[in-house]
């Protein structure tokens, strides 16, 4: 299961920022202070989110999905951000439709061919809107990884 190996150290809460590179910088930086990202992971992560947004409105709550080359990643993790304020990401797919995101998932990938697999993984967990609205609101990175896991252990 792709979520049982949650790090408490890859979550932070209460994020401010003005701009999605902020929000990149801030759960980025996690990876990188725990091996799990290279130094250059922050810079390659906001220049894909440029050029390949990631951003998506589930039944009205914001959600990004950064990640880039495994060129940039030690191990594999999930890093959860959870924002004070909403952000503007793109929608993914477009160039110009804009999704106030509140909630990052962020991953470190080290096999390209499996990525498509984990977000879908991931994409199952947050279809469900008031998992998302708990997420949301928990302040307590323990109780965010053990609503995750209830989660998924009922798909």
């Amino acid at each position: 299961m792709i979520w049982e190996e949650l790090n408490p150290s890859l979550i932070s809460t209460n994020i401010k920022a003005k701009d999605f590179s902020q929000v990149m910088e801030e759960v980025g930086t996690l990876f990188i202070k725990e091996g799990y990202a290279k130094d250059t992971y922050i810079e390659a992560l906001i220049k894909r989110e440029n050029e390949f947004p990631t951003g998506l409105d589930i039944d009205g709550i914001g959600v990004a999905i950064p990640h880039t080359d495994v060129s940039h990643v030690n191990k594999a993790g999930i890093g959860i951000g959870v924002l004070e304020e909403p952000v503007t990401f793109l929608q993914m797919g477009t160039d110009d439709e804009e999704v106030q995101v509140k909630l990052v998932f962020m991953l470190c990938i080290t096999d390209p061919n499996k990525h498509i697999d984990e977000l879908q993984r991931i994409l199952e967990i947050i279809q469900d809107k008031e998992v998302l609205s708990k997420l949301i609101e928990v302040k307590n990175k323990e109780e965010i990884i053990n609503i995750i896991r209830r989660k998924e252990s009922s798909l």
